[in-house]
């Protein structure tokens, strides 16, 4: 059985068995707090029991490093969105320790997606239409600096309101202690 048939045969059960309905919430979030953080897989539970969410309580962004590595990505808008639409009132960014974008090599990963079959003129390609790919797939040397420039680029944002708290945070995703890099208030 695959992965996906897997979840497919989960899935009906869940349904059939009801237990979406302890699940149930609205789309708005109660502690009206959006969280970046990082896709990283330790933080899935780890992250929302260490800061006392449960469903419903929070936006939760994730992506590689919790990082926003332009100021009008989908990151970004995810965050503005959360802001104006879904009355998020704080922000609250969150990297974690022992992150695989620290000492991240985008030449690295450029030999892996060349060994998995993505062609050389591709890469090429979008070199040459001005694509600076060592810079979008960067990684970061400090954690906490990475906190600290995600944190800077929300605050200045031209759309962002300056009366939301944006904070930045690190934690251990082992123990789940967190440690301040930015008080927002």
């Amino acid at each position: 059985m695959t992965l996906l048939a897997d979840i497919f045969d989960h899935n009906k059960s869940f349904v059939e068995d009801k237990k979406y309905e302890e699940l149930q919430t609205n789309k708005y979030p109660s502690k009206k707090i959006v969280i970046l953080t990082c896709m990283d897989t330790r933080l899935v539970e780890l992250l929302p029991k260490a800061m006392n969410f449960k469903n419903g309580d929070v936006k939760l962004i994730k992506n590689a490093g919790a990082t926003i590595s332009h100021p009008f990505g989908s990151v970004m808008r995810s965050l503005l969105v959360a802001i104006f639409e879904l009355k998020a009132e704080e922000v609250c960014v969150v990297g974690h320790y022992d992150c695989g974008m620290i000492n991240f090599s985008s030449s690295s990963m450029l030999k892996k997606a060349l060994d998995r079959g993505i062609k050389e003129e591709t890469i090429t390609t979008l070199l040459n239409a001005d694509i600076d790919l060592n810079k979008w797939l960067e990684g970061f040397n400090c954690v906490e600096d990475s906190v600290k420039n995600s944190v800077q680029m929300i605050k200045k944002h031209p759309l962002f309101p300056n009366n939301i708290p944006v904070h930045g945070m690190v934690i251990d995703p082992e123990t789940g202690k967190l440690s301040e890099v930015i008080n927002g208030y």
